[in-house]
C-alpha cells in the first residue's frame, strides 16, 4: 500500500502526522477485543450488539492508523484509509455500518440481525489484519 496516500491526506488537513505510541495501540486493541465479545452476546439487544461491534471495528481502525503514525478527527476517515493501513480494500459494510450508526444512534432504527453478523465477521477480521502488525516501532509510516 502506497504511503504518499496517507501523506496526501496530511497535506489536505485530513489526517495530521503523530508519533505512534505503543501503549495506545494496545490500549485500542484490547479495548476492541473486548467490545467485539460484548457484540456477541446474544443476551443483548441488536441494536446494542451493533454499536458495540462498531466501536470495536472502529477502536481497531484507529489503531491501524496510529500504527502508522496518523490521526484523523474524522470517524469516517479512519475506515476509508483502510486500504493504507491494513490493505484491507473492501469496505462497504465499514462504511454502511458508520452512516447506520448514526441512524441507530441519532434517530432510534433498529438493526438487522445481518448486519450485526456482517459488521462482527468484519471487525473480526480486522483483528487478525491488526494482529500481524506487530510493534509500534517497527512501522515505517
Amino acid at each position: 500500500m502506497p504511503p504518499q496516500n496517507l501523506e496526501n491526506l496530511e497535506k489536505l488537513g485530513k489526517l495530521r502526522r503523530e508519533k505512534p505510541d505503543q501503549a495506545e495501540f494496545d490500549g485500542l486493541l484490547r479495548a476492541g477485543k473486548r467490545m467485539l465479545t460484548d457484540a456477541q452476546n446474544a443476551n443483548l439487544s441488536m441494536e446494542s450488539r451493533f454499536i458495540l461491534g462498531y466501536d470495536a471495528a472502529f477502536s481497531f481502525a484507529h489503531a491501524a492508523l496510529r500504527w502508522k503514525g496518523y490521526r484523523a478527527g474524522d470517524r469516517y476517515l479512519v475506515f476509508q484509509v483502510l486500504p493504507f493501513t491494513v490493505g484491507k480494500d473492501d469496505i462497504r459494510v465499514l462504511i454502511l455500518c458508520h452512516d447506520r450508526r448514526n441512524q441507530v444512534t441519532y434517530e432510534g432504527h433498529d438493526v438487522e440481525r445481518q448486519l450485526v453478523t456482517d459488521l462482527n465477521k468484519e471487525a473480526q477480521d480486522l483483528l487478525s489484519r491488526i494482529s500481524k502488525l506487530g510493534l509500534v516501532q517497527d512501522a515505517s509510516g
